[in-house]
């Protein structure tokens, strides 16, 4: 399910398994092709990807068995500035960047978040735990 909010914020849920990247992926490209150069659209489909996976990795699913991801659209000169949160249940460990070897074969998600966007965080609330990150 995607719906347009507010005019320039998109809400997509997903899935709490691994085809929900994907899926998210696809949905909010179709909302922001026309709307972001392509080099930041690449960007945050990234992001999406990233923590969409460490949603369904790391963390429990909302109570309808879901992951939400909220894609905000803000105009800040000189550029577009977009917002991605994804919400998922929350888990006991806060998310971190971690250092992977070469040989690791995960360890590398929130490393690339953080190398893609100019801030991100985390967020807790009583609806369940929320990464964010903002790429402009």
């Amino acid at each position: 399910m995607t719906a347009a909010l507010v005019g320039r914020t998109w809400s997509v849920l997903v899935p709490h398994h691994p085809s929900g990247a994907r899926l998210a992926r696809h949905r909010l490209t179709a909302c922001l092709t026309d709307r972001i150069r392509p080099g930041l659209l690449a960007d945050v489909m990234t992001v999406v990807a990233e923590l969409v996976g460490n949603a369904v990795r790391h963390a429990r699913p909302l109570p309808d068995g879901m992951i939400r991801i909220t894609c905000q659209l803000m105009l800040r000169e000189p550029d577009r500035t977009v917002r991605v949160q994804v919400t998922d249940g929350g888990s006991a460990d806060a998310p971190r960047v971690r250092s992977a070897t070469p040989e690791a074969l995960n360890g590398r998600g929130l490393g690339i978040v953080a190398a893609l966007a100019q801030r991100w965080g985390v967020a807790e609330s009583a609806a369940g735990r929320c990464v964010w990150a903002e790429l402009h």
